[in-house]
């Protein structure tokens, strides 16, 4: 069976280095918010041309963390959409805010501007925007960033799915006013366990979040705000900090595939990914729309392809969220139709070309 993903396979490409690196730090001593932390931050932070980085325990407290640090909570709006992973929705609400669910472009699954706007006109009182870079593809962030600048509402980037995208030359995570990234085993730059990250440019906010990540200790043992508790261990530190030096790496080959599957694909009907004008798409998944959906998944089962489904119902229509989110003007039209027909290929960097040649021709069975 060819797996849909494969972090395993990541680790072993770097295993010698990794595991010098996770010897290295437990013979240490020092365990949490240490020197390994200390330095994926800057390392991480200097990839994306960035001054701080925030090590956290996991991509849903890095945006918990942001919205609380760019003074979000109860009474707040949050704009975000519903075609994501439920985490970005969980974190609004675990922030205190409300959000606010925005329709998806169809052709790129990310936020819609115009639905935005048309939010924005309904509910003046939107105080911040979370779009989602989905399968490594941007945002419409140009369009994105004016219409929150000119409402006067924070701009935070969900990049859980996009480490080393760029779009117009730009590193995504440099666009808002602060950044979110996970480090989940199977995103472009995952740890060996969970792990999160926050990136900004704004000295003060770093300050704020290393207080909010720790009880909102200043001081040790001192809290000055009420802060929690979400910190990045060392040993993930340590693993990531290898890690990173193979990311665009990793994303070259990932593009390589997508061009593979692009080409091999054409021709079948089947929605394949549509790249941005301008951007460099890093390709965490790629995702084909059908209307057979279902039944291309379990023929490609049958023939020894893993799909995965991302995602396969929208916040909104799920039983913890059913009737109680607050949705745009224009709709979620768009997230539902998305939702029933996009299936996930095979994507992560050591798939072969063989077993690429494998999943298109399995594919192509019908």
């Amino acid at each position: 069976m060819i797996p849909q993903t494969d972090p395993k396979a990541a680790y072993l490409e770097q295993q010698a280095e990794i595991d010098a690196a996770i010897q290295r730090q437990l013979a240490s001593g020092w365990y949490i918010l240490g020197k390994e932390v200390a330095g994926f931050e800057g390392e991480f932070a200097a990839y994306l041309g960035l001054a701080h980085g925030v090590g956290v325990a996991n991509g849903t407290d890095a945006l918990v963390l942001a919205l609380k640090g760019l003074g979000m909570g109860p009474g707040s709006m949050v704009a975000t959409v519903a075609h994501t992973a439920v985490a970005t929705v969980v974190a609004v609400e675990q922030a205190g805010a409300t959000p606010v669910l925005i329709d998806i472009d169809p052709l790129t699954y990310t936020m819609d501007p115009v639905a935005l706007q048309a939010a924005f006109e309904a509910y003046p009182a939107i105080e911040a925007v979370i779009p989602v870079h989905l399968y490594g593809q941007p945002a419409d962030l140009p369009a994105i960033q004016a219409i929150a600048h000119r409402q006067g509402a924070k701009l935070i980037e969900d990049c859980a799915q996009a480490h080393g995208a760029k779009l117009d030359g730009r590193m995504l995570g440099t666009w808002g006013d602060v950044a979110c990234f996970s480090l989940y085993p199977t995103k472009n730059l995952g740890a060996l366990g969970d792990g999160g990250i926050i990136a900004t440019g704004d000295a003060a906010l770093a300050a704020e979040l290393k207080a909010l990540r720790q009880y909102g200790w200043r001081e040790h043992y001192v809290s000055d705000i009420v802060g929690m508790n979400s910190r990045l261990d060392e040993l993930q530190a340590a693993i990531l900090r290898v890690k990173l030096t193979a990311l665009d790496r990793g994303n070259a080959r990932r593009r390589a595939v997508a061009a593979s599957y692009d080409a091999g694909l054409a021709g079948l009907g089947l929605g394949l990914p549509l790249v941005r004008a301008g951007a460099q798409h890093v390709y965490h998944q790629y995702a084909i729309r059908t209307p057979d959906r279902d039944g291309l998944k379990f023929r490609l089962r049958e023939r020894g392809v893993a799909t995965n489904i991302h995602y396969p119902v929208p916040v909104h229509r799920q039983a913890a969220y059913l009737d109680r989110l607050t949705i745009g003007p224009a709709g979620l039209a768009e997230t539902e139709h998305a939702a029933a027909e996009v299936l996930s290929l095979p994507m992560y960097p050591q798939l072969g070309d063989e077993a690429v040649a494998q999943v298109i021709a399995a594919v192509r069975a019908g």
